[in-house]
């Protein structure tokens, strides 16, 4: 494992990754989206290719590149448009109704 890849596994906030990558952030939008932004984050890690093979520099400037984009999909759209998590994507963006939450509790099933 890399240096690089050491020292990522020790960061768990998204200021801290954002503060580790020197990069400039609203503290509004992260409050509302650090973990659509954390997520974001790893799928495009993931789907760039070869980021497992090179040295710390290049891996550090693609690392920030990705960030700086995951964090901006949140700046300019919501995490319900964004669909990161399954839930936006099971929901397709719509919202859930009290109404509809309520008969799923256990307590209305037995009237």
């Amino acid at each position: 494992m890399n240096t690089l890849s050491q020292q990522m596994g020790n960061l768990s906030s998204a200021e801290e990754f954002l503060d580790f990558f020197s990069i400039e952030y609203d503290q509004a939008v992260v409050n509302v989206n650090r973990l659509h932004i954390l997520k974001r984050f790893n799928q495009y890690l993931r789907a760039t290719p070869g980021t497992e093979n090179i040295g710390d520099e290049p891996l550090r400037s693609i690392c920030r590149d990705l960030l700086i984009r995951a964090y901006g999909d949140f700046v300019r759209s919501t995490p319900a448009q964004e669909k990161v998590f399954k839930v936006f994507q099971d929901q397709d963006g719509k919202s859930i109704g009290l109404d509809s939450l309520r008969s799923t509790l256990p307590s209305q099933q037995r009237l």
